[in-house]
């Protein structure tokens, strides 16, 4: 099926995108990595050594030859601290793309989306491909697509929670109004999560603690390819309508 999708004039073969935090070890990275299909492999610059050759590097399992590195600003508190992450990851080659994330709150993960915008803002301005990680807002969404956001990120629910797409509606709203891509980041808990995101219209889905916290997490990755694409499958098939009565799935005409 040739569904590429394009941002800012990259090409993007799969719409399953990859963390690669919480894994026991980065050979486990690598074989989920390579199990989920994905072509986007997004890294915490803060916590996940990508940028010094000389020790053991992520790079060194996740070939950035065959992956699109995606940096992101994880565990950064402060608009100052996402900028310095989001510069340091440019500066040492990896990609003029970042996840952004600004925290706000350090139990509930929650985004502060004064400092993502305002973030969002200096970034764009300074050439790089932004992809904040917000609130499932619809009104800050379109704020960041005008403060030059390549792509918007709401979270289906808190990080990690795996409590799967809590709001749809609020979804489907941002999804109406988006000009940019919209990709669902944080909360899916299982296949059934991706597939939902991707039926109600989202261009991708980003995915990390699900996979890694699985039994199998390799077997995990390959469950989520699959829900990725039939979800995708589902909304370009347009699905019937809803009726409260039965309708007979055969003609009752010509019956004898």
């Amino acid at each position: 099926m040739d569904d590429t999708l394009s941002i800012r004039g990259i090409e993007f073969r799969s719409r399953l995108w990859i963390g690669t935090g919480k894994y026991k070890d980065f050979a486990e990275t690598s074989r989920a990595v390579e199990a989920s299909g994905a072509d986007v492999v997004t890294v915490a610059v803060r916590r996940v050594n990508i940028t010094d050759r000389k020790s053991e590097n992520l790079l060194d399992y996740i070939d950035p030859k065959k992956y699109k590195i995606l940096p992101n600003t994880a565990g950064c508190y402060s608009v100052e601290d996402a900028l310095r992450y989001s510069r340091l990851a440019r500066e040492a080659g990896i990609s003029d793309m970042i996840k952004l994330e600004v925290i706000g709150d350090e139990r509930t993960l929650f985004p502060d989306t004064i400092g993502l915008l305002r973030a969002t803002e200096i970034l764009a301005k300074e050439g790089f491909i932004v992809f904040p990680y917000t609130n499932d807002d619809p009104i800050m969404a379109r704020r960041l697509e005008d403060a030059g956001a390549a792509a918007v990120m709401p979270l289906g629910a808190p990080i990690g929670s795996g409590l799967g797409i809590r709001n749809p509606y609020n979804i489907r709203i941002i999804l109406e109004a988006s000009k940019v891509p919209v990709l669902v980041d944080a909360g899916v808990g299982t296949a059934s999560d991706a597939t939902i995101a991707m039926e109600l219209g989202c261009d991708a889905v980003l995915i990390n603690t699900a996979i890694a916290a699985a039994k199998d997490p390799a077997v995990m990755a390959t469950a989520m390819k699959h829900a990725v694409i039939a979800g995708r499958l589902a909304y370009k098939a347009g699905r019937m309508g809803k009726r409260l009565y039965a309708a007979a799935s055969s003609p009752i005409e010509g019956m004898l």
